[in-house]
């Protein structure tokens, strides 16, 4: 056993790397609502109610992420790792859904997403970060070549298996 091995409680090391895989899964999470903003208030690319469910998608991710850092156990991690992989997946489906049906129909308003943002009131407290200010077709966006719910998707995915790693590290309950 190595002397840093000794000066650390068993398992100490694995769930510290957890936590460092979840603060990575914060940070794209946080990063990707940047990129959205940047692309909406320079590159005047108006956000759609789905686009704009996602971004919401990511703020809980970074979010989840985050608490979990400060909920300084397993059960914090395991927890926060939870949250991360379920908003995950919510949205792939947002992506997926943006994807192949909102963005063929003219109009996606009264679609649950727009529902789910108005309900959250999210519109009105930051009509800068959560106003759909497009519809789903208008909204169509590539970056090289690549539609953006798919860099959204690719990036959800990417959270998610953040996630199931840092529970992976964290190691078996003793």
């Amino acid at each position: 056993m190595s002397a840093a091995g000794r000066l650390q409680p068993a398992g100490a090391s694995r769930g510290a790397g957890g936590r460092g895989l979840l603060a990575a899964a914060a940070v794209l999470s946080l990063l990707a609502v940047g990129a959205a903003l940047v692309t909406q208030h320079v590159f005047d690319m108006r956000p759609c109610p789905w686009c704009v469910l996602q971004r919401v998608e990511f703020v809980l991710i970074g979010l989840a992420a985050a608490l979990s850092l400060l909920w300084r156990s397993r059960a914090g991690l395991l927890a926060g790792a939870a949250v991360v992989i379920g908003v995950a997946n919510l949205g792939v489906l947002s992506a997926l859904w943006q994807h192949f049906v909102a963005a063929a129909s003219a109009s996606c308003n009264r679609t649950l997403a727009d529902r789910i943002v108005g309900a959250l009131q999210l519109d009105s407290l930051l009509p800068d970060v959560f106003a759909a200010t497009a519809s789903c077709a208008e909204a169509k966006a590539t970056l090289f070549g690549v539609p953006y719910e798919f860099w959204s998707l690719a990036l959800f995915v990417g959270v998610a298996a953040l996630a199931v790693w840092a529970v992976m590290r964290s190691g078996p309950r003793r």
